[in-house]
């Protein structure tokens, strides 16, 4: 059983929790430097029996808290992770509020500061709390999640060796039901891979393109192939997502330009459809190319791997949003999001899971309301003790019976 009181006292901390989050609001950090972040982090939890570890090529920090309700006083021997990310995306917001970020063209429209200050919150209930944790917690504070790839960073600097036990993290959703915790076993968000195609032609005039070689035409059928090959060659039941987003060619309305370039995003739900997707761009764009006489450079650039959720960690995610909610706070779902998200890198070395917890205002329509990455995304705040304490009861009830 959980601590009875673990909800309240998330609701006792939710001045201090809506307060942190509003600070980080208004002074949003970009990628792996978040130096005003991590310095509200610290202060926020200045004076609890937390060591701590920062990273040396980021503003990320790995708090530790050793509990002491062991054999013989120690602890028990387990090791959970909690992770919240710290970083803003490069847009501008549109929302009015009077905390608004202050730093132009920069905007936390992804829900990071809730992230961070909800982690804070779990972190003060789970101090309170030290004399009776049978094992140890780790906070991990992360930043450069919008693709800069923080957490494969700190896990490189060795800041979580030795490996956790189990780990848990939670994102928010501005366009979800109000409290609703939402879980998913196996894979529950795709890989992300950015890719760049140029198509090597020669260039020429408008009316005499039988003296040039247009690449425009190439890359046209590049596209087209790509998606008859994303619809006919994998099983819509995994599904793959290939996005060209970008045509990029020419300077002039009467000039055939020397080259064309495909930009865009491959997602996929397991390691070998992203290997073959991989593979299948490649040998589409050169193999169209040369059919016409041209040349294709291709170039992927790896992003996250699939976010692969451990069925033990998503039940006992279940069990405790239950206990502490009610069972109509929690729902599975029914398909895998395919966005991308970096929580990822530390999953595919620690069981565990990524929940998500709405954050809509109660008693509106939760499907009309902007979603992540919007400029206008809002967030009911007092949805966010909910998140601290259910952090909290992840780390609490995994202390107590690991994954029984």
């Amino acid at each position: 059983m959980l601590h009875e009181s673990l909800l309240d006292d998330a609701r006792a901390l939710s001045d201090e929790i809506v307060s942190l989050r509003r600070a980080i609001h208004a002074e949003p950090e970009l990628g792996l430097d978040t130096p005003k972040t991590r310095d509200k982090v610290r202060a926020a939890l200045a004076g609890l029996p937390l060591e701590w570890r920062e990273s040396a090529t980021t503003s990320g920090l790995v708090a530790t808290l050793k509990g002491g309700a062991g054999p013989n006083g120690e602890n028990g021997g387990r090791t959970v992770l909690l992770r919240g990310d710290m970083d803003a995306l490069p847009m501008a917001e549109k929302t009015g509020l009077e905390f608004a970020s202050t730093i132009a063209g920069t905007m936390h429209s992804c829900g990071h500061d809730t992230h961070t200050a909800m982690l804070v919150g779990a972190a003060r209930l789970l101090c309170a709390r030290a004399d009776q944790l049978k094992g140890e917690v780790r906070f991990m504070f992360q930043p450069g999640e919008e693709g800069f790839h923080g957490a494969r960073h700190m896990l490189d600097e060795g800041l979580l060796n030795p490996l956790p036990d189990a780990a848990f993290a939670l994102h928010i959703m501005p366009n979800s039901q109000h409290g609703l915790v939402v879980g998913k076993a196996g894979a529950l968000m795709a890989s992300a891979d950015q890719f760049d195609i140029v198509i090597d032609g020669r260039g020429g005039h408008g009316a005499m393109p039988h003296d040039a070689l247009d690449p425009v035409p190439i890359a046209c059928e590049v596209v087209t192939a790509l998606q008859t090959f994303v619809a006919r060659q994998f099983n819509a039941a995994d599904p793959v997502i290939a996005s060209v987003t970008q045509i990029n060619a020419g300077t002039a309305y009467n000039i055939i330009p020397d080259c064309c370039t495909l930009s865009g995003t491959l997602r996929s739900l397991s390691p070998r459809h992203r290997a073959r997707l991989h593979e299948g761009l490649t040998r589409l764009a050169e193999g169209i190319a040369a059919a016409h006489g041209a040349a294709a450079r291709v170039e992927i650039i790896a992003g996250f791997p699939v976010t692969l959720c451990d069925p033990r960690a998503v039940d006992l995610g279940e069990a405790v949003a239950t206990e502490l909610f009610g069972a109509p706070s929690w729902r599975r779902l029914d398909a895998p999001i395919m966005g991308a998200e970096d929580f990822s890198y530390v999953l595919e070395q620690i069981p565990g899971a990524m929940f998500f917890l709405g954050v809509a205002h109660e008693g509106v329509d939760h499907h009309k309301c902007p979603s992540i990455h919007s400029p206008r995304m809002m967030v009911d705040e007092k949805a966010l003790p909910r998140g601290a304490a259910l952090l909290a009861g992840c780390a609490e009830r995994f202390l107590e019976s690991g994954w029984d």
